[in-house]
């Protein structure tokens, strides 16, 4: 008797484990979700209104109510502005053929100048060594000659040294914007102005200063509306 109980107790419980694992394989939506917000993910665009997902009425979130329901807000009062110069740089990850690289490379070349304004030079170059030592110097190295610490350790080679490139600061922030044989895009971890600021350091550190030519300013480097304006273009023809 007491073997025959063991046994139904067996059978019960393999019948029921059956049962639960049958169950889980539904290829349907289970009928309780406990986390709707990543079973059923909801996209939001930023410049239309935002919906309240399991509700009729819209979302009543006071900052997207005041922005009138879209979800794009502009920067808290007191945060860093990413942008503060306002200069609008082409796309840096556009996907540009070989010759298009080098079109684009040869005409940064005839860029004696950057945007900025010149009133602020000096807090410009300030900022351009700091950031090239942070963000250039593994590499390049402090005195521009390609032996940062990374090179000395033979891990990486064939860096040059900035005296011996026919380079403007054009052409500098150019590489920093796309990048250039072995080395990548920066436009990631420098924003439009502070790209300027370490060509600016770079020319006026490593080149003897900037060209005694005729400035020339890049053209796409405009200002964003409703921000500042950068220093005035003078145009020179090309060489």
């Amino acid at each position: 008797m007491l073997k025959m109980t063991k046994n139904i107790f067996k059978i019960t419980a393999i019948l029921g484990c059956a049962v639960i694992t049958l169950g889980s394989c539904s290829k349907g939506n289970p009928p309780l979700v406990y986390f709707p917000d990543m079973y059923f993910p909801v996209a939001y665009d930023p410049l239309m209104k935002a919906q309240d997902a399991y509700s009729k009425h819209g979302n009543e979130i006071p900052a997207f109510v005041k922005n009138n329901g879209a979800t794009g807000l502009g920067p808290v009062d007191g945060t860093v502005a990413q942008n503060p110069e306002g200069l609008a740089d082409p796309a840096a990850n556009k996907a540009m053929v070989p010759l298009e690289y080098n079109a684009g490379y040869d005409e940064s070349k005839l860029i004696t100048a950057s945007p900025l304004d010149a009133a602020n030079q000096a807090k410009d170059l300030t900022r351009g060594k700091l950031l090239y030592d942070q963000t250039c110097a593994a590499c390049h190295g402090t005195a521009g000659d390609g032996q940062g610490p990374i090179v000395v350790s033979g891990a990486y080679a064939g860096v040059p040294k900035y005296t011996d490139r026919e380079i403007t600061i054009g052409s500098v922030h150019y590489v920093l914007t796309h990048g250039r044989n072995s080395m990548g895009s920066y436009a990631g971890q420098l924003t439009p102005g502070d790209r300027w600021r370490v060509s600016l350091y770079i020319m006026s550190e490593f080149k003897g200063g900037l060209s005694a030519a005729p400035a020339v300013v890049a053209a796409n480097a405009t200002p964003v509306a409703g921000m500042a304006e950068p220093a005035a273009p003078s145009t020179s023809p090309k060489k």
